[in-house]
């Protein structure tokens, strides 16, 4: 299958240039290119975080996944919202338990037509955030299977959070806070409900996920240096543990021989 992945970008893109530029403002608009990626290269060079986390988005068709990661990266709601081709990737640095946590998020496509092409981005995933339209029985109906494949396709140790999403449309609710957190027990899963629209929980949903992912790291049951985990060390936090390695290795006094 073809499929497009759009990137939520944390900067603007170079202007391209046009053939109606005049010849005469072609070497300002190539400086101004040049300050703008000296800028991009400077902040991703100057960009620091202790952990990288791989996250998912996954869930049916119109349950609001990518409007709730729109949400989170733009703290807006996205008005023209059309259903997910493929996957589309955001990214953010977020404090969690006074840790700076890089979140790369994956947005699936809920439609059966790109399931053989999503569920390669699986692979190595710590968290994912699946989601159901609390006004859809059906996208309730349809966790199960997402479930499986979450658990089979990606790491082991997998944080699921569990989303009922579209809370705000609460005359038009159709699975029952009662029932949705029965399924979040028997599965073992963490349970909010969100509204990407008005923003409600959103952030809590991912910072949540990420905080019960650094305290399972924290008591050594997720290793980030392990292949698949779905966790990085970044820069400050391999500082931090490369003087930690110098100074067990150093010795505690200088022997003659």
């Amino acid at each position: 299958f073809a499929f497009v992945a759009n990137l939520l970008t944390e900067v603007s893109p170079v202007k391209d240039f046009k053939q109606s530029d005049s010849p005469e403002v072609w070497p300002k608009n190539q400086n101004k290119q040049r300050r703008q990626l000296r800028r991009r290269r400077t902040k991703t060079m100057s960009e620091t975080y202790d952990y990288l986390f791989k996250f998912l988005i996954i869930g049916s068709a119109g349950s609001g996944k990518s409007c709730l990661l729109h949400h989170f990266i733009e703290s807006k709601f996205k008005d023209d919202s059309s259903h997910t081709i493929g996957v589309e990737f955001g990214s953010r640095i977020v404090n969690v338990g006074g840790k700076s946590v890089k979140l790369q998020i994956w947005d699936t496509a809920g439609q059966e037509r790109f399931r053989s092409v999503t569920r390669s981005y699986y692979r190595g995933a710590a968290g994912a955030l699946l989601v159901y339209d609390a006004t859809s029985r059906d996208s309730f109906n349809a966790l199960t299977n997402w479930l499986n494949d979450a658990r089979t396709l990606a790491s082991p140790n997998i944080v699921i959070l569990l989303v009922g999403n579209k809370k705000d449309l609460e005359e038009a609710r159709d699975v029952t806070f009662l029932e949705a957190s029965t399924f979040a027990q028997e599965n073992e899963l963490i349970f909010l409900e969100t509204s990407a629209k008005t923003g409600e929980n959103v952030e809590e949903a991912f910072l949540k996920c990420s905080k019960t992912i650094l305290a399972k790291i924290e008591t050594g049951e997720l290793d980030p240096e392990r292949i698949g985990s779905g966790i990085q060390y970044g820069g400050a936090a391999l500082r931090n543990l490369q003087t930690r390695q110098r100074s067990i290795n150093k010795p505690d006094c200088t022997c003659r021989v």
